[in-house]
């Protein structure tokens, strides 16, 4: 079954991650911009959709990005009573139906939770390093392109 949607544990992730904002608080509105931010670089360049979870009590309860739009990573805050584990858990059973869902969390217990029902599920440190991976690639690739077009355009000034 193929990959349709990644889950990430929004603050499990940025304290895993304290080079994406670096002097910022890790519940931050800063911290959580540069990881929307990250993320939506990753969701372009692998062409899977994110979710993002977080807590509500930080993030303002209940909200909500805006009408989802499919360039941009999905970003849901937990209501009062409930936990971003919850919202995660209920959202990777549900897909589960319709394809492979990926888990991200440093939350023992929300990984075998999901691995339990026959979800996939990755540490924080194992998908930072995916993400740096592929962003790295695409980069490099857009570095060559680049030359390559700057050397056919000096070339065709030339000649």
């Amino acid at each position: 079954m193929p990959l349709i949607r990644i889950l990430v544990d929004g603050y499990s992730l940025l304290h895993a991650w304290p080079e994406l904002a670096p002097g910022s608080a890790r519940h931050s509105a800063m911290a959580r911009d540069a990881l929307v931010a990250r993320l939506e670089e990753y969701q372009a360049a692998l062409g899977t959709p994110i979710t993002l979870f977080f807590d509500g009590q930080s993030g303002g309860i209940g909200r909500r990005t805006p009408k989802p739009d499919p360039g941009k990573v999905e970003v849901l805050y937990s209501k009062a009573g409930q936990t971003a584990d919850d919202l995660i858990e209920r959202a990777a059973y549900r897909f589960k139906a319709y394809g492979e869902v990926l888990v991200i969390t440093d939350d023992h217990a929300e990984r075998d939770t999901v691995m339990g029902f026959g979800g996939l599920a990755s540490s924080c440190a194992t998908f930072i390093a995916q993400i740096e991976s592929e962003l790295g690639q695409v980069e490099q690739v857009l570095r060559a392109h680049n030359r390559r077009e700057r050397d056919r355009f000096q070339r065709d000034r030339r000649g």
